[in-house]
């Protein structure tokens, strides 16, 4: 998807038949204003929203707390219906491929690093998390030529056990619900070390099935080419071959002919000699 505009793409921007299916036309033409992308620039907008109100007033107050959940829980709901939108009305852009997962960083790494910063969560926790997801944002450039490794089912519970530890945290809980919310963060980062040695193994498989691909296909486009000379060269032979007979057969003809002149020559050698003898 370009995510241009269809007056910007050349096309006639006319809207599609009631009851009609978009066509491939209509698909190319997205525009970078579409539901599934403000959604994703309001996610980006509410970071720094969110931080604000999480540290307002040293970030220990309750109500302030309440407000940054409420910003926090707005951020993980539109995550879940941009993506579904934009795969099912097909408004798929080059915008929303970078800011999607960049909005979803922004907002779980802000929310960790000011729990850290707070007291509230461990850094180590906020550390394991964010190298888990840098590497992998960084493991998706290093086999995105091979192949993309679908979302797996331990990776959304991933998410959504990383979602509702961090919202947890987020308010200012006590007795049973802050023992209750240490369990739940206890299992994202479970499933965070889990999850992600698993797309590393994912990532190294497909890089080498890719790797071999690519060599088969090196050395088929080899033989292709070897092929191809060796039928050229066989083309060309029989008109070398013939020149190079005629050649032979007319230096044959030339020895042939100095052969055959040689035994009259040697005669008259031989009478001369017998002429000069008989005058002596």
């Amino acid at each position: 998807m370009t995510g241009v505009p269809a007056s910007a793409a050349g096309g006639s921007g006319a809207t599609p038949a009631r009851g009609g299916k978009l066509g491939a036309a209509a698909v190319n033409q997205a525009s970078l204003w579409n539901i599934a992308n403000i959604l994703t620039m309001a996610r980006l907008v509410l970071v720094p929203g969110f931080v604000v109100l999480l540290l307002h007033d040293g970030g220990y107050d309750p109500a302030w707390r309440s407000i940054a959940w409420a910003a926090f829980a707005i951020a993980m709901i539109t995550d879940v219906f941009d993506g579904h939108l934009a795969r099912k009305y097909n408004l798929v852009t080059d915008f929303g491929k970078i800011a999607d997962p960049i909005a979803d960083k922004a907002i779980m790494g802000a929310a960790l690093i000011c729990l850290s910063y707070l007291g509230d969560l461990p850094w180590w926790v906020t550390g394991v998390i964010l190298f888990r997801e840098l590497g992998i944002t960084l493991m998706r450039f290093w086999v995105i030529r091979h192949g993309v490794i679908p979302a797996s089912r331990g990776g959304k519970m991933k998410t959504l056990a990383q979602g509702t530890a961090v919202g947890m945290y987020v308010l200012a809980l006590t007795g049973p619900l802050a023992t209750l919310r240490f369990w739940v963060m206890a299992v994202a980062v479970v499933l965070t070390v889990v999850t992600g040695l698993d797309y590393v193994r994912q990532a190294v498989v497909l890089r080498r099935q890719g790797l071999r691909a690519e060599k088969a296909a090196a050395a088929h486009e080899a033989a292709e080419h070897a092929e191809a000379a060796l039928e050229s060269a066989k083309d060309e032979g029989p008109a070398v071959g013939g020149g190079s007979r005629g050649v032979s057969h007319g230096g044959g003809g030339e020895t042939a002919g100095t052969a055959s002149a040689g035994p009259g020559d040697a005669d008259r050698v031989s009478g001369n000699r017998g002429a000069a003898e008989a005058e002596r």
